[in-house]
């Protein structure tokens, strides 16, 4: 396993993070894997060098967090991983249960590390921008979690690239704590994200940890144009139908298959070879339902695409509308 920076703190991550939103309870969605089908997982992962695990308190409603915890705690010791979870979205009826405010974040940290079982979260992320909340509000909340060790740096998530920009000075401005990440959308059907925001956090040194890096297994090569496929996910999985389908998405699907038979190697693996060789991307969050497609991603680490090859996966992209960010 190869080991990087997070962005420009001195916090090593592996070059893949394990996304846990796969992991918790199927009462909340049918393709999730509940807890003791999910600890084989976490210990492959880290038999395989990962060292970077991120979740939220939304992923089946905090228990993908009490999964995460007990796993961990189980599996290695607390000073050799990186936890990583979110907060934004509601966790219940109330008003203040959800959202950005200053309330809501210091109740949800608390929340958090209750669910996970440890003193503190190594990255702390908001799952999305609040436009209900002023900025400054959510900035020097986030700063004091940080101040109280209750994480130990800062990341953000999806959001117009203004925003984080804003985000960004208003810390400078206060000498508040600045977001160390951005967690967005990106991958060889959605590349939207290299228009503005991907350019600012390779100037600014802000680690890239995209989510959905095979586009919710669209880039598996297993989808069909009349949104069918193979999987209980992709059949049930409405959001990712909303994100992805165009004729152009499949016409890039079409070259990663072509390649992934070229190289002898599945297309999956092509298409987070493609992102691990963008430079400004830190460590795509993979998630894995079944163990192939776990080792497949460990595997996908050793393949250096060429330059004609990416260009060939990269042509056919057509623009599309802004995706993910609610």
């Amino acid at each position: 396993m190869k080991y990087v920076n997070l962005g420009r703190t001195g916090l090593k991550v592996s070059r893949l993070c394990l996304g846990m939103m796969t992991y918790g309870t199927s009462k909340w969605r049918d393709w999730v894997l509940d807890e003791d089908q999910a600890r084989p997982f976490v210990q492959r992962a880290l038999e395989a060098g990962i060292n970077f695990f991120d979740t939220a308190d939304v992923y089946s409603g905090g228990v993908s967090e009490e999964v995460t915890g007990r796993a961990l705690r189980d599996f290695a010791r607390r000073d050799e991983v990186v936890i990583a979870t979110k907060v934004f979205n509601a966790m219940g009826l109330k008003p203040n249960q959800r959202g950005l405010s200053r309330k809501h974040i210091l109740e949800a940290i608390d929340a958090s590390l209750r669910r996970l079982g440890t003193d503190y979260v190594d990255l702390y992320q908001i799952h999305r921008y609040d436009r209900e909340t002023p900025i400054e509000e959510t900035m020097e909340a986030l700063h004091d979690v940080v101040r109280a060790g209750k994480a130990r740096y800062i990341g953000a998530s999806s959001m117009y690239a203004w925003q984080f920009v804003r985000a960004q000075y208003i810390a400078d401005l206060h000498g508040w704590t600045r977001f160390a990440s951005m967690q967005d959308h990106y991958n060889l059907v959605y590349r939207e994200e290299e228009r503005e925001m991907i350019p600012y956090c390779a100037a600014e040194g802000i680690a890239v940890i995209p989510w959905s890096p095979l586009a919710r297994g669209f880039l598996a090569g297993n989808r069909t144009r009349d949104r069918s496929g193979e999987t209980t996910r992709s059949r049930s999985d409405e959001f990712a139908h909303h994100l992805y389908y165009q004729d152009s998405d499949f016409d890039i699907v079409d070259r990663v298959v072509e390649l992934a038979g070229q190289r002898g190697v599945k297309p999956a693996q092509i298409a987070l070879a493609w992102m691990l060789a963008q430079p400004a991307v830190t460590a795509p969050i993979i998630g894995a339902s079944k163990m192939y497609q776990f080792d497949e991603a460990i595997a996908a680490l050793d393949i250096a695409l060429t330059a004609e090859e990416i260009k060939r996966l990269e042509e056919c992209y057509t623009p599309h509308p802004v995706l993910g960010h609610g």
